[in-house]
């Protein structure tokens, strides 16, 4: 079999995001398992229904960037208990116009990490109730919700906490699977 594509989708816009650090460690750590491909969400205009009939150019490429993905892995922050609104906008954008989803049948997984003590729960679990609607199957377990920690993530780019790496393996794992 062909190694699985992967479409990272990052739900934060900051340079030096927690969530991207993990996204790329998360790479390093799945090596040669996955082509992981970033699919930029920051370019996207925000979805109106007016324009379905002249979609956005930047709309139709980041479709066609999901619709080229065998899976998806969703790392997200959480903003207020909730997912950050160019995650949801960059959902919205991919599910339009009627009829043309891009996500749909697609499989995916949520990922993230945040400074709050219960890392990213309310939002992944926001997140799988709008990827439900738009035809995505999320994997079910391990959830990995982080609390961020300064140093978990070495200046390299590895996961330096152990556990952590552990989890993450376990993660990847079942991901590999699922998107099998």
């Amino acid at each position: 079999m062909p190694t699985p594509r992967i479409g990272l989708i990052i739900g934060s816009l900051r340079s030096g995001s927690y969530n991207r650090q993990l996204a790329h460690a998360v790479q390093r750590l799945a090596g040669d398992r996955f082509a992981f491909e970033e699919i930029g969400i920051g370019e996207l205009p925000l979805y109106d229904q007016d324009d379905d009939a002249d979609f956005p150019a930047t709309g139709r490429q980041f479709k066609q960037q999901v619709e080229a993905c065998d899976a998806l892995l969703f790392i997200t922050p959480e903003y207020n208990r909730s997912i950050p609104g160019v995650l949801k906008n960059a959902i919205d954008v991919g599910s339009r116009p009627g009829g043309s989803n891009s996500f749909g049948g697609k499989r995916a997984a949520i990922i993230g990490t945040s400074p709050g003590a219960h890392g990213t729960v309310s939002a992944q679990q926001h997140l799988r109730n709008v990827l439900a609607a738009v035809d995505v199957a999320v994997l079910p377990q391990p959830e990995i919700a982080i609390q961020y920690r300064e140093g978990q993530i070495d200046a390299t780019g590895d996961i330096a906490d152990e556990r952590l790496r552990k989890r993450l393996q376990l993660f990847l794992d079942r991901f590999e699977a699922w998107v099998a």
